[in-house]
């Protein structure tokens, strides 16, 4: 295997970590300040937008997003028969061309590249979730009226989205369980449900909701549920209140909400695909989003271990530098060893998603889905050890990345579903 870049990444790659150090990073401390000057709002703050257009100026927007057309690549395949497996998902509606045309590969070094920042850094480039997996979903399985309704927008950044699956009265681990309503009336749809953890919609620009309910209780299990888009101003939505991880609120992004739906009524052509295709479009958005995830997970660590050097070299106790107790040079060891082996891993699962399709990248996929948000909240965990109290306060961004890592371990799936389904996977083969 030959595992140097390609010319786009290496292009692509230096002007994002070229971006990153001489705007996004000197940008937190501002980001703290309009954060403790507007203590009641939620979203982005005024540093986002101005980020945004540097970022724009220079061609680097909507880097995640590849050409979303019929000849999409391998990926698009992997979508064609729901019915014959649960991972897989309807097929693609015709589209144009709308991202930045990069491979999941050429992607992965971007992506771990914004992770430095998790507050800033996805945002900038206009690549935060839960934007991007909606505005995959837009691109993929949205019809031309609801492209350019919804996905012009969010592609813009005029607006934001929210993803409303997760459920607090079921074991959502388990989407088959979803107890949401969505019943024909007519010409309409009319959904009933509760919803909460939807990241995003505490934000007052998030307009569009996608929200994921059983049309038909009485068919299989994997062809009761449906998608519909949502406004989030339409009669019967009602966010009840913000919820916190490990304390944090997330309220620069939009947080995470609970909302209810009491009979909202929306058009027919609300639904994103077709009737029975919500399990399917759902799988199709979370195997993307997961590998995301982890991206920006290698990126958190590898700053979490730059931070670690300057610490260990400056820091002194017991009559010397922290760079010379063998402990830590043992930590710094172990976590530069698990860095370089899950990010193997990644392009690997990246390279098998652009050159053989998501379904048959899907047990690399749950690995690294597993195993990354593991090895990340270990390395973060030794970087807080060697700042000692500092690293579990605010003045560092330990902390915070260590509660974002350890959430992954539920979001998009817990660590126990994905390993059952790659346990079973694996027994399965000859």
């Amino acid at each position: 295997m030959d595992f140097a870049p390609d010319a786009r990444t290496t292009e692509i790659t230096g002007q994002v970590h070229r971006f990153l150090h001489e705007r996004v990073l000197p940008a937190e401390p501002v980001l703290d300040e309009q954060l403790a000057a507007t203590p009641g709002e939620w979203g982005f703050r005024p540093v986002v937008g101005e980020l945004q257009a540097a970022a724009r100026a220079e061609g680097l927007w909507n880097l995640f997003l590849p050409d979303a057309g019929p000849d999409a690549g391998a990926a698009g395949s992997a979508h064609a028969d729901p019915d014959a497996d649960p991972h897989t998902g309807p097929a693609q509606m015709p589209g144009t061309r709308r991202g930045a045309g990069l491979t999941t590969l050429q992607y992965a070094a971007v992506a771990e590249l914004t992770g430095w920042s998790p507050r800033l850094g996805p945002a900038a480039f206009n690549c935060a979730a839960p934007d991007t997996g909606n505005m995959e979903l837009l691109a993929h399985f949205g019809t031309p009226q609801q492209q350019e309704r919804w996905l012009d927008p969010l592609l813009d950044a005029r607006i934001r989205s929210a993803f409303c699956m997760t459920e607090p009265g079921v074991g959502s681990s388990d989407a088959t369980q979803i107890t949401t309503r969505i019943r024909r009336d007519g010409d309409d749809y009319v959904i009933s449900g509760h919803k909460w953890f939807a990241t995003g919609a505490m934000n007052p620009d998030a307009r569009l909701l996608i929200v994921m309910g059983k049309t038909d209780p009485d068919a299989p299990r994997h062809r009761q549920q449906s998608m519909v888009l949502v406004g989030r101003d339409t009669p019967g939505v009602t966010v009840v209140r913000p919820l916190t991880v490990f304390g944090y609120d997330d309220r620069d992004h939009g947080g995470h909400a609970e909302v209810v739906f009491d009979d909202v009524r929306v058009p027919g052509e609300n639904l994103l695909g077709g009737e029975g295709d919500g399990f399917a479009i759902a799988q199709a958005r979370l195997g993307p989003g997961r590998i995301h995830h982890c991206m920006r997970a290698l990126g958190m660590a590898e700053r979490a271990l730059a931070l670690v050097r300057e610490r260990a070299r400056t820091r002194t106790a017991f009559g010397g530098p922290l760079a010379d107790k063998g402990v830590v040079r043992e930590w710094v060891a172990e976590s530069r060893i698990e860095l370089e082996a899950l990010r193997l891993l990644v392009l690997k699962t990246a390279w098998l998603m652009d050159t053989v399709g998501n379904k048959e990248a899907m047990t690399e996929i749950q690995a690294i889905k597993i195993a990354v948000p593991r090895a990340v909240q270990r390395i973060l965990d030794r970087a807080m050890q060697v700042f000692g109290a500092a690293g579990v306060s605010a003045d560092q961004p330990l902390a915070e990345m260590f509660a974002g890592a350890r959430a992954l371990r539920l979001a998009d799936g817990p660590d126990e579903v994905h390993l059952n389904s790659l346990g079973r996977a694996e027994l399965r083969r000859p």
